[in-house]
């Protein structure tokens, strides 16, 4: 008896950790795997937790803070005001496009290029995508 309790409470857990890490949804709340710090001048850095610093790390924290935080409307632009920089690892963001910026989108997801955008759904829709944090 106590066997039975004991397996069917390790195979609940090991169920619930499989669910968040394959993001089934179960309390996935995906900003936890970004810090979003807004700026005075009206954007927003974006900064990954852990190791992943692909391109729809960055789109996926934004995409998210913009539509549960600040409750834009999913077809909202979000653009790309600073560009990824290596050593430091963040990239900003702006609901504005950035003066003077070439803002044509491209057929690349890229953060390295002031003006890319995608709306806040397009944005969002990274972070239910599976190989975000899986180091691959």
């Amino acid at each position: 008896m106590r066997f039975g309790l004991i397996l069917s409470a390790v195979i609940l857990l090991a169920t619930s950790a499989w669910a968040q890490g394959v993001g089934l949804g179960y309390k996935l709340r995906p900003q936890f795997r970004t810090q979003i710090t807004p700026l005075k001048d009206g954007t927003f850095e974006v900064k990954p937790i852990g190791g992943s610093s692909a391109a729809v790390t960055y789109w996926c924290g934004i995409g998210d803070y913009a539509i549960r935080t600040l409750g834009v409307s999913n077809s909202q632009r979000i653009y790309v005001s600073k560009a990824y920089e290596k050593g430091i690892r963040t990239v900003q963001f702006s609901l504005t496009p950035p003066p003077g910026a070439d803002t044509k989108s491209g057929y690349s997801l890229t953060v390295n290029k002031v003006g890319e955008n995608l709306s806040a759904a397009s944005a969002q829709n990274y972070c239910y995508d599976n190989f975000i944090g899986m180091n691959f």
